[in-house]
């Protein structure tokens, strides 16, 4: 179920907006990316056509379940990953951006030893 680095930014984009927000439209993505409408039709039209998003008549957008699963595991190492950098002293900032990027290209066997490893270290502390 792999897909592109931009189709996983889109999806965790919904997932996001779906936490704050009563609907997601095109053009809250497009504010939140800081993207052109455009570009986001064109994105929500693939993420469509793969089974990912479903779009009501009313422009709404709604993550399939496979959509769904994909948003949540790009979340999950967003947020676990930027959260360790900034606990190993990296700017808040700078762990946002580079968890951005890791999020993408991390396999699950590493994100997974990760996880586990800080995981250890959380339960070693307590």
């Amino acid at each position: 179920m792999h897909v592109n680095e931009s189709a996983e930014n889109y999806l965790e984009t919904i997932l996001m907006l779906s936490q704050t927000l009563p609907v997601v439209r095109s053009v809250d993505i497009a504010t939140e990316l800081n993207f052109k409408k455009s570009s986001v039709s064109v994105a929500m039209k693939k993420l469509r056509e793969s089974n990912h998003i479903v779009v009501s008549p009313e422009g709404y957008i709604t993550l399939t379940e496979s959509g769904k699963k994909i948003a949540d595991c790009i979340y999950e190492r967003h947020t676990l990953l930027s959260s360790w950098l900034e606990q190993l002293g990296v700017d808040p900032q700078v762990a946002v951006d580079d968890a951005c990027r890791i999020e993408h290209v991390i396999s699950a066997e590493s994100f997974e030893a990760i996880k586990n490893h800080i995981s250890k270290k959380t339960d070693a502390e307590v």
